[in-house]
């Protein structure tokens, strides 16, 4: 029986891949201030209804009634479960608010490259400060991220955009109706993949014309972009993003600065996104909690994919891998009326912290250090003849040294384990 489309299976070496960008996520969220948080997978199928998140959305929900009669909805994405959680207990944290997750996402669209029904996605949001400073540091935390896995400015690019602005454009031009405005972002969103006949006929009915609306991306400049450069450049990140007007995003609740993260050199789908949702806490709490916000998403799935494709950071993520995977001591249970001080020295070795494996069944020796050797282990510790002395096998440089059991403990915790 094979898994539903559009949902995974992770092999130890596929959960490994997980592993690796989850780990990364972690440690680079933490690294700027960011407190890891987490919410139900099932949520009510109103808070995405009243959170206003979009039609496209709403359709691909995975919604149900349950048995107690309720309409629910598993998570789609994290912002109206954090913006839930936050109106809820606002009050009891010091501004800005600086959290993130990692989880599992569902969303029922047609599987293709870039898009699962099940995904695993980082979230960033900061929340109570809507200062240029606060757009900037969610910027520097997103190019970080993606320079942890060995990304440079040769590989992605950071196009930042003004929603804000473009209200303003759509305001000047007699379009002051929230649902039109939408309309006419979401014909801007597909500028790059429909053809200009299509476009000039679905922009015809809200009074625009594809001349004007070009115009504005080619030479509309919003007043935030020239202290964000210059925030990001005294941090030496100015050169991993551009100005680019196109980048609207789908969901209805953006108020402000929006960006995604894209390939240089390859047209696929965005590999992070996110912007200001300044309203949104204000919106869900009916006036009750109105702080402003910012944050950013990243999945699993393209990035995943771009990491493989590139031969530097798909040697460097084997690497990691395989350092993570591997074991640091291989016991040889070379006599077998040995085996029990041999589990002695298991059991010691990994109450230090060690990763140990050893053979669970009487085998030749032989074939004990060719198991070794493919447990990734950089040493073997043999149990033989010889006990109470053990002898230390190096498996890389094939020398041998002798070890007494009172000088275990001590050996253990000053080994060093190479890199692969």
């Amino acid at each position: 029986m094979q898994s539903l489309p559009g949902f995974r299976d992770f092999t130890p070496d596929e959960c490994a891949r997980r592993n690796y960008i989850t780990g990364t996520w972690r440690r680079v969220a933490r690294s700027f201030g960011f407190r890891e948080y987490d919410g139900p997978t099932l949520e009510p199928l109103e808070l995405y209804r009243k959170k206003n998140s979009g039609g496209e959305i709403l359709g691909q929900l995975f919604s149900f009634t349950d048995k107690g009669g309720r309409e629910v909805a598993l998570r789609p994405e994290m912002t109206p479960t954090v913006a839930r959680m936050l109106i809820a207990k606002a009050r009891e944290y010091r501004k800005p608010i600086k959290w993130f997750s990692i989880a599992p996402f569902f969303r029922y669209e047609k599987q293709q490259s870039g898009r699962l029904r099940e995904f695993l996605q980082l979230n960033c949001d900061l929340v109570g400060d809507d200062s240029p400073a606060a757009d900037a540091e969610m910027i520097a935390l997103l190019i970080e991220t993606m320079r942890a896995f060995g990304l440079t400015g040769q590989d992605i690019v950071v196009r930042v955009s003004d929603r804000s602005a473009w209200m303003e454009f759509l305001a000047a031009r007699g379009i002051t109706d929230d649902a039109k405005a939408r309309e006419a972002l979401a014909v801007v969103d597909k500028l790059e993949r429909e053809n200009p006949e299509e476009l000039e006929i679905k922009l015809a009915p809200l009074g625009l014309d594809l001349a004007t609306v070009r115009d504005f991306i080619e030479n509309g400049r919003p007043a935030f972009y020239e202290v964000l450069r210059d925030n990001l450049a005294a941090r030496g990140l100015d050169g991993f993003c551009q100005l680019d007007l196109r980048i609207v995003r789908g969901l209805a609740y953006y108020t402000g600065l929006v960006f995604e993260v894209f390939d240089r050199r390859q047209d696929r789908r965005a590999i992070a996104g996110g912007g200001r949702f300044d309203r949104l806490l204000s919106d869900l709490s009916d006036g009750k909690v109105d702080l402003p916000a910012i944050g950013f998403g990243i999945g699993d799935v393209v990035l995943g994919d771009l990491l493989e494709d590139l031969p530097a950071t798909r040697a460097v993520m084997e690497s990691d891998i395989a350092r993570e995977q591997a074991c640091d001591v291989f016991v040889v249970v070379a006599d077998e009326s040995r085996r029990a001080e041999a589990l002695g020295v298991v059991q010691l070795l990994r109450a230090l912290g060690r990763r140990v494996d050893y053979p669970l069944q009487a085998d030749k020796v032989g074939r004990q250090f060719k198991d070794a050797d493919a447990s990734g282990a950089s040493v073997a510790l043999v149990v033989g003849d010889e006990w109470p002395k053990l002898k230390v096998k190096n498996l890389a440089e094939r020398t041998e040294t002798e070890l007494s059991q009172e000088a275990l403990a001590d050996w253990a915790a000053n080994l060093q384990t190479p890199a692969p």
